[in-house]
Parts: C-alpha cells; structure tokens; sequence
C-alpha cells in the first residue's frame, strides 16, 4: 500500500509556495497525496468582498489540487481566525484521524505571521491527537494507531519572524518539478493582484522561484530546493523514522 501524506497550511496558496515540488516528487513516488488549507483565504482581495473572495480562492485551491493530483479536503475558518484553540484542534483532528496519513507536512512555528504559525501548531497537535480515544474530536471518529512522520517547511523566504536566515535540516530537489510547481502556483489567479498590491510581491511567481533558488543556493547542490526541518518523533514515530528522505532519493540532501 502506498504511503499517504497530508499537506496542511493556513492559506490558499502556502502549499504551492512552499511544499508542492516535494509533493509532486512524492506523487511521482507513488504515494496518495492530501491537500487542506485551514483558512478559505477570505482576506485576500482588494477588489471583492470576504465571501466571493473565499469563493474565488476555494475553487482556485480545488484547481491547484487537481493539478497535484492531491486529494482537497475543505477548509474551517476565515483568515485571522487560525487560532491555537480546542474548537479547531477538535476539527482538524478529525481530519487527521480520517486521512491517517503516514507523513505530514505543515509550516514552521517561527514564520513571519501567526496565521502560518498556529496552523503548523494546529497540525503537530492534531497528528499527536490521532490515537487518543479519550479526546473528542468533530465530527467523530475512532482514534488510529498509526505512526506518522512530522516535517516542517521553511518560513516563508527562508527566514524566520525577525528576518532571520533558517536553514532546514533536509534539503530536497526541485529541479526536475519547478515548471510544474510554477503551474500549480499559476492557479491562484487572484492572488497576483493581492500580493502585489498587499505585500509588495511583485510578479509572485517570479518571487516563489527566487525562494526556491536561494534555498537551492543554500543546499549547494541544487538550483531549486525546497527545506524541511524533521519533528521530533516522540509521540509520532521510531526515533530513525525518515520517510521523506526514503522516498525523495536521490532528490535530498542532508543539511551540512
């Protein structure tokens, strides 16, 4: 049976940003791939309002997932309302128990905003959650005993809250799949308006594969390179426990 692994970000568009070259290459590994943004990116438009906003957003991630070939799971709240909190954590883990994947991949905890950081919280607790019979989760479902592997994605830009350079503990090539990351990127149409007008990200896709270059540049190996920092396995998994490294080879690189 392949592996499953279950991709969970704050916002449409953070998977295509940071994690979906090491996506494509674990499709391309055979595993089953899950898509979930918490928010419905709601907030992020100067041109329509919140609800035709999460409109527009919600069938551009749908596009984007299909493009992966990622399973999309709907999202729970609006922008700004990710907060580390019972009622989210019961619904997220729900989740977690309905997908039981075998890796998971989410944000760091020191990104440059909270909606990034809560979520990545979010996802370690609801993973550390999966085979608590006794913590009640919406809508119910049984616990599992299923081992499941943590990693981080790099803060966004590579650094952390206070600017800050952070280097990932595994670096994995993206060479052969930046067109393709590019592409899936390219399906958020709505959001080139936004950045550029919001966070001054001029030419978005362009900023995404400069990222990625950098982070290429930072593993002195690759040209295009997405990072990732290992969880620790208590209460997840055996401590030697490294799908991701398995699967992505010869793609990944160990930090020096």
């Amino acid at each position: 049976m392949s592996l499953r692994v279950f991709a969970i970000v704050a916002h449409p568009d953070d998977i295509e940003f940071n994690m979906a070259g090491t996506l494509l290459l674990l499709k391309q590994a055979g595993c089953e791939i899950h898509y979930m943004n918490i928010a419905n990116g709601s907030c992020g438009s100067m041109q329509h309002n919140a609800q035709e906003t999460a409109r527009i957003r919600l069938e551009e991630s749908k596009a984007a997932a299909e493009f992966l070939g990622a399973t999309f799971h709907a999202p729970l709240c609006n922008d700004l309302e990710i907060f580390y909190n019972h009622d989210l954590l019961t619904k997220l883990s729900s989740f977690m128990r309905d997908v039981s994947p075998d890796i998971l991949l989410t944000h760091a905890t020191n990104d440059y905003m909270e909606d990034h950081n809560n979520a990545g919280r979010l996802a370690v607790s609801a993973s550390f959650t999966r085979g608590m019979p006794n913590y009640p989760v919406d809508p119910p479902r049984a616990a599992v005993n299923h081992d499941i592997t943590v990693y981080h994605a790099q803060p966004h830009g590579n650094r952390d809250m206070l600017g800050n350079l952070h280097l990932p503990n595994l670096y994995v090539s993206i060479d052969s799949v930046i067109d393709n990351k590019t592409e899936a990127l390219s399906k958020h149409v709505s959001q080139k308006h936004w950045l550029d007008q919001s966070q001054g990200m001029d030419a978005y896709l362009e900023d995404m594969k400069e990222i990625s270059k950098e982070c290429g540049s930072l593993s002195k190996v690759y040209t295009y390179a997405e990072g990732w920092t290992r969880h620790s396995h208590i209460g997840f998994c055996d401590s030697g426990s490294d799908p991701l490294s398995e699967l992505s080879a010869p793609n990944i690189q160990e930090s020096k």
